[in-house]
């Protein structure tokens, strides 16, 4: 009796992925692991470890793949991808103080072109200003077919269902790491994949128009992603125009409710992580009236949520509180199974955080820190930097609250997840606690702290 086949989590690595790649791709071609082998003269178990992540291919057992499983070069895509968890596994293995140091002082002169980049696209300003005008087009415009008619004229090459699994696997996993091990880890990765798989489909001819749109729509995702971890690089003004990309994809595919959706919980947020409090209240307002008739009550609760925390930093109590009670209402009207896949994250854990954040802007510590209780219990462990952001602004409430000992040992807490992911917006917290509890300098806590942070997360130092 053969083996059953090991369940393989193709979001967990780029192993992982591509091993499940290579599976559906042999049982597609209803090929054993042994035929497959001699097909591309390598052992049938060299196949099965390959398929079970227990070995890295090479780059010529993919290309041999690939041409015997008429894959068109999509597991030779993937190699790169590899590459790169090949050599992280071996730089932890065999240097880990180096790669503490370059993970902690990623900004030091005279480093290779992967480390400089993020220098460089953080001096991209972003700019308020072409916001108005970018959710009046969404209000007033249609689906656009225009661009993509005209590129399907121009291609010689043609895009189907079976190339889109792939990219939409490779979303998952993506989104997975991003979560766990923060963007200065995977933005690298999900770049060259931008650049070399989802452009390639971009450019191709849709096989129909219903797979243009879904082609649009999961690249409309792909570049919230990708402004997502350009905010997490501290490279706002990136962010922005890759929401904006974002945004225009979800157009030509004729998603209204996820454009809304990009229009306030990525830009609007991006917006009041830059400060400007009042074009962020205009674009979550912009989605709430342009989608929230079609929308379903999870991305209602979203779309609210923002609102609140906008009117939260212009000060406004009144009506912060009253959009998140809608927030409340519609969430517990959801039933995640009927909600798109990139809303299931929000949950009451999620609602919590928002209003945690609208409560700190409020002044009110002790609401604060009931409702980062919350969606600290809510999270799940793998998602680090979000324990990271969440535990940083439980200790910068405590040493509001006057709490300075249980704002260190919070705040020590926070380091240590911040050190276990590579994210600028953990690095920012940290030092805001430090800010938050200056005035208490003195005190042996707060010394010791700032001593724990320079030998934990130097990068985070004041």
């Amino acid at each position: 009796m053969g083996q059953a086949s090991r369940e393989l989590t193709a979001s967990a690595s780029p192993r992982h992925f591509f091993g499940a790649e290579l599976r559906r791709l042999r049982e597609h071609a209803t090929l054993s692991q042994a035929q497959l082998g001699a097909l591309i003269r390598f052992s049938g178990d060299m196949v099965r470890r390959v398929e079970t992540a227990e070995r890295f291919p090479s780059w010529q057992f993919a290309e041999a793949c690939d041409g015997v499983l008429e894959a068109r070069g999509t597991l030779a895509r993937l190699w790169p991808l590899l590459q790169q968890q090949r050599s992280t596994e071996r730089a932890v293995t065999t240097a880990p103080e180096i790669r503490m140091a370059e993970t902690q002082a990623p900004d030091v002169p005279g480093r290779d072109d992967a480390v400089e980049i993020p220098k460089l696209v953080r001096r991209v300003p972003f700019q308020p200003g072409v916001l108005d005008r970018a959710a009046l087009d969404w209000l007033t415009t249609a689906a656009a077919p225009g661009p993509r008619a005209a590129r399907v004229l121009a291609s010689s090459a043609w895009a189907s269902e079976a190339d889109l699994r792939p990219v939409e696997s490779a979303l998952a996993m993506f989104r997975e790491q991003d979560h766990t091990l923060g963007a200065g880890h995977v933005h690298v990765e999900v770049q060259r994949y931008v650049e070399d798989e989802l452009n390639r489909l971009l450019a191709a001819a849709p096989a129909s128009g219903a797979f243009g749109d879904r082609l649009h729509s999961v690249a409309a995702e792909f570049f919230e992603l990708c402004g997502y971890q350009a905010v997490d690089t501290g490279a706002n003004g990136l962010a922005q125009r890759r929401y904006l990309r974002a945004l225009r994809l979800a157009q030509s595919a004729g998603d209204r409710v996820y454009g809304g959706y990009l229009l306030a919980v990525n830009i609007a947020h991006l917006t009041l992580h830059c400060d400007h409090p009042e074009p962020a209240l205009r674009m979550a307002l912009a989605a709430v009236a342009g989608c929230d008739a079609h929308a379903t009550p999870a991305v209602r609760a979203a779309l609210h949520a923002v609102v609140a925390r906008a009117h939260a930093r212009l000060g406004r109590e009144a009506e912060c509180t009253s959009h998140l009670r809608v927030a409340e209402r519609h969430l517990d009207r959801s039933r995640p199974g009927e909600e798109p896949t990139w809303i299931r994250y929000f949950s009451a854990a999620y609602l919590a955080d928002e209003m945690a954040h609208c409560f700190h802007d409020l002044g009110h510590p002790e609401q604060t820190q009931r409702y980062l209780g919350d969606a600290l219990a809510g999270l799940r462990p793998s998602h680090v930097r979000r324990l990271a952001i969440d535990t940083a602004l439980m200790a910068s409430s405590l040493a509001t609250s006057g709490a300075i000992d249980e704002a260190c040992a919070k705040a020590r807490t926070a380091v240590d997840h911040a050190a276990a992911t590579m994210s600028y917006r953990c690095v920012q917290r940290i030092v805001d606690v430090q800010v938050d509890l200056d005035p208490y300098r003195g005190e042996p806590e707060v010394r010791e702290l700032g001593e724990y942070v320079r030998h934990r997360l130097p990068a985070a130092a004041v």
